[in-house]
Protein backbone atom coordinates (compact mmCIF):
# COMPACT_ATOMS: atom_id res chain seq x y z
CA UNK A 1 0.00 0.00 0.00
CA UNK A 2 3.05 2.25 0.84
CA UNK A 3 6.57 2.48 -0.55
CA UNK A 4 9.36 1.12 1.03
CA UNK A 5 10.73 4.73 1.54
CA UNK A 6 7.14 5.72 3.02
CA UNK A 7 7.65 2.93 4.86
CA UNK A 8 11.60 3.85 6.37
CA UNK A 9 9.93 7.02 7.14
CA UNK A 10 7.22 5.49 9.41
CA UNK A 11 9.69 2.99 11.08
CA UNK A 12 11.99 6.00 12.13
CA UNK A 13 8.75 8.26 13.87
CA UNK A 14 7.88 4.53 15.38
CA UNK A 15 11.34 4.49 16.93
CA UNK A 16 10.83 7.94 18.66
CA UNK A 17 8.42 5.51 21.07
CA UNK A 18 8.57 2.99 23.35
CA UNK A 19 8.21 -0.10 21.88
CA UNK A 20 4.61 -0.48 22.90
CA UNK A 21 3.56 2.97 22.14
CA UNK A 22 3.89 2.34 18.66
CA UNK A 23 0.31 4.00 17.95
CA UNK A 24 1.94 7.41 18.99
CA UNK A 25 3.44 7.89 15.65
CA UNK A 26 0.00 8.00 14.16
CA UNK A 27 -0.20 11.18 13.17
CA UNK A 28 3.53 11.12 11.21
CA UNK A 29 2.45 8.50 9.69
CA UNK A 30 -0.83 9.62 8.19
CA UNK A 31 1.01 12.43 7.43
CA UNK A 32 3.66 10.42 5.29
CA UNK A 33 0.75 8.11 3.59
CA UNK A 34 -1.06 11.42 2.58
CA UNK A 35 2.30 12.54 1.28
CA UNK A 36 2.81 9.85 -1.53
CA UNK A 37 -0.93 9.31 -2.23
CA UNK A 38 -1.44 13.05 -2.74
CA UNK A 39 -4.49 12.30 0.12
CA UNK A 40 -5.87 9.94 2.25
CA UNK A 41 -7.93 6.86 0.76
CA UNK A 42 -9.02 4.88 3.93
CA UNK A 43 -7.87 2.18 2.52
CA UNK A 44 -4.09 4.22 3.51
CA UNK A 45 -5.99 5.15 6.69
CA UNK A 46 -6.80 1.49 7.50
CA UNK A 47 -3.17 0.47 6.56
CA UNK A 48 -1.55 2.50 8.64
CA UNK A 49 -3.52 1.20 11.54
CA UNK A 50 -2.83 -2.30 10.73
CA UNK A 51 0.90 -1.01 10.47
CA UNK A 52 1.00 0.49 13.82
CA UNK A 53 -1.08 -2.12 15.30
CA UNK A 54 -4.22 0.27 16.35
CA UNK A 55 -7.86 -0.48 15.98
CA UNK A 56 -8.62 1.58 12.04
CA UNK A 57 -11.75 3.53 13.61
CA UNK A 58 -8.68 4.92 15.95
CA UNK A 59 -6.60 6.02 13.20
CA UNK A 60 -9.66 7.30 11.42
CA UNK A 61 -10.84 9.59 14.22
CA UNK A 62 -7.56 11.13 13.91
CA UNK A 63 -7.70 11.62 10.38
CA UNK A 64 -11.10 12.89 10.80
CA UNK A 65 -9.91 15.28 13.45
CA UNK A 66 -7.64 17.36 11.95
CA UNK A 67 -8.29 19.60 9.46
CA UNK A 68 -4.32 18.86 7.84
CA UNK A 69 -5.62 15.41 6.64
CA UNK A 70 -7.16 15.25 3.57
CA UNK A 71 -10.14 12.63 3.37
CA UNK A 72 -11.09 13.51 -0.69
CA UNK A 73 -8.58 14.18 -3.79
CA UNK A 74 -7.23 18.19 -3.17
CA UNK A 75 -5.80 20.42 -5.64
CA UNK A 76 -1.38 20.73 -6.26
CA UNK A 77 -1.93 23.41 -3.85
CA UNK A 78 -4.12 23.16 -0.58
CA UNK A 79 -4.45 26.92 0.45
CA UNK A 80 -5.84 27.22 4.11
CA UNK A 81 -7.25 30.78 5.25
CA UNK A 82 -7.59 31.16 8.87
CA UNK A 83 -11.45 32.78 10.22
CA UNK A 84 -10.87 31.95 13.21
CA UNK A 85 -11.45 35.28 15.74
CA UNK A 86 -8.54 36.94 15.35
CA UNK A 87 -7.60 36.59 12.04
CA UNK A 88 -11.51 36.99 11.02
CA UNK A 89 -11.06 40.34 13.17
CA UNK A 90 -7.76 41.57 10.80
CA UNK A 91 -9.13 40.66 6.96
CA UNK A 92 -9.24 37.05 7.62
CA UNK A 93 -12.56 36.51 5.71
CA UNK A 94 -12.21 39.39 3.38
CA UNK A 95 -9.09 37.43 2.29
CA UNK A 96 -10.79 33.82 1.64
CA UNK A 97 -13.21 36.05 0.06
CA UNK A 98 -10.54 37.59 -2.57
CA UNK A 99 -9.25 34.49 -2.63
CA UNK A 100 -12.57 32.71 -4.06
CA UNK A 101 -13.32 35.54 -6.25
CA UNK A 102 -9.82 35.59 -7.70
CA UNK A 103 -10.22 31.22 -8.31
CA UNK A 104 -13.29 31.36 -9.05
CA UNK A 105 -14.37 28.53 -6.24
CA UNK A 106 -15.51 28.49 -2.40
CA UNK A 107 -14.13 26.73 0.05
CA UNK A 108 -13.67 23.10 -0.74
CA UNK A 109 -13.22 23.11 -3.91
CA UNK A 110 -10.66 22.54 -6.10
CA UNK A 111 -10.10 25.34 -9.20
CA UNK A 112 -10.82 23.21 -12.66
CA UNK A 113 -7.11 23.31 -13.65
CA UNK A 114 -6.79 20.91 -10.36
CA UNK A 115 -3.73 23.36 -9.13
CA UNK A 116 -5.49 24.71 -6.01
CA UNK A 117 -7.73 23.47 -3.32
CA UNK A 118 -9.21 26.40 -0.80
CA UNK A 119 -9.78 25.03 2.75
CA UNK A 120 -11.28 27.10 5.63
CA UNK A 121 -8.92 26.37 8.68
CA UNK A 122 -9.04 27.14 12.48
CA UNK A 123 -6.54 29.52 14.19
CA UNK A 124 -2.99 28.90 13.13
CA UNK A 125 -1.17 30.23 16.04
CA UNK A 126 -0.14 33.30 14.38
CA UNK A 127 -2.62 35.50 14.93
CA UNK A 128 0.21 38.71 15.05
CA UNK A 129 0.49 38.38 11.56
CA UNK A 130 -3.28 37.98 10.67
CA UNK A 131 -4.53 37.41 8.12
CA UNK A 132 -2.98 33.85 7.75
CA UNK A 133 -2.51 30.95 5.33
CA UNK A 134 -0.76 27.88 4.99
CA UNK A 135 -0.02 26.22 1.85
CA UNK A 136 0.16 22.52 2.07
CA UNK A 137 0.13 22.51 5.37
CA UNK A 138 3.90 23.30 5.59
CA UNK A 139 4.62 27.04 4.23
CA UNK A 140 2.69 29.20 6.35
CA UNK A 141 1.90 32.98 4.38
CA UNK A 142 1.66 36.05 6.70
CA UNK A 143 -0.14 39.65 6.61
CA UNK A 144 -2.48 38.29 3.27
CA UNK A 145 -3.72 41.38 1.92
CA UNK A 146 -5.02 41.33 -1.76
CA UNK A 147 -1.00 42.10 -3.08
CA UNK A 148 0.51 39.22 -0.94
CA UNK A 149 -2.13 36.85 -2.14
CA UNK A 150 -2.20 37.68 -5.81
CA UNK A 151 1.59 37.39 -5.23
CA UNK A 152 0.85 33.69 -3.85
CA UNK A 153 -0.80 32.73 -6.70
CA UNK A 154 1.51 33.71 -9.45
CA UNK A 155 3.91 31.99 -7.63
CA UNK A 156 1.38 28.91 -7.06
CA UNK A 157 0.84 29.10 -11.20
Amino acid sequence: MLSAESLQRIDREIAKYPADQRQSAVMAALAIAQEEKGWLPGEAIEFVAEYLGMPPIAAFEVATFYNMYDLRPVGKYKVTVCTNLPCMLSGGVDAGEYLKKKLGIDYNETTADGLITLKEGECMGACGDAPVMIVNNRRMCSWMNPEQIDKLLAELK
